[in-house]
């Protein structure tokens, strides 16, 4: 389940009854997730709730041992790398609508198309971009700058725009591990 980070005492309480109760809660959410397209369901409905419970669960699980703001510690640290995660990408979004607005992408697009680029050729170069810039921005910022250029030179091109996309998020993966220092998020 859950260990504390607030002392050197940290129990694991992955085998208690409350851990075993949290595992089977994830595995049922996870097959609705899974069952999405029969059930009609909403991935976000079951893992929200499973979620929900599994926090009880903790809670409940270190109030068990004496240790209830342990649990607090917890909720704490994960409400902050969430917090965090929502403003880097509310941040990036809001760069990458900008320059959308300014139709940026439009005039990357004209560019490559006046070119006589190919979407052959077009494939290479998004992924030896992203590749370039992820060391110096983060993966996901380049994969979605990278992404955008792709979908807007390959407007109704599904297939491409599907390949390149995946292109895109290989190469801004391995231009951050390739590099010396990592990307920023390393």
């Amino acid at each position: 389940m859950v260990m504390a980070s607030g002392g050197n005492n940290t129990e694991n309480l992955t085998t208690s009854t409350y851990g075993i109760i949290a595992i089977i809660v994830f595995i049922i959410a996870y097959s609705l997730v899974i069952g999405e397209e029969f059930l009609h369901l909403r991935k976000s409905k079951p893992v929200l709730v499973a979620a929900g419970i599994i926090w009880v669960l903790v809670g409940l699980a270190y109030n068990s041992i004496g240790e209830p703001h342990a649990a607090g510690i917890a909720v704490k640290h994960n409400i902050e790398e969430y917090a965090e995660l929502l403003l880097f990408l509310l941040a990036a979004m809001t760069y990458i609508n900008a320059l959308e607005e300014r139709n940026v992408f439009d005039a990357l697009r004209a560019w490559l198309v006046s070119r006589g680029y190919s979407l052959k050729r077009v494939f290479w170069i998004t992924g030896l971009l992203a590749f370039v810039i992820s060391p110096i921005a983060d993966n996901l910022t380049t994969a979605l700058l990278m992404a955008a250029v792709a979908m807007a030179v390959g407007a109704g091109n599904t297939k491409f725009v599907v390949l390149a996309c995946i292109n895109i998020v290989i190469a801004a993966n391995a231009g951050g591990a390739f590099s010396p220092f990592g990307d920023i998020t390393t």
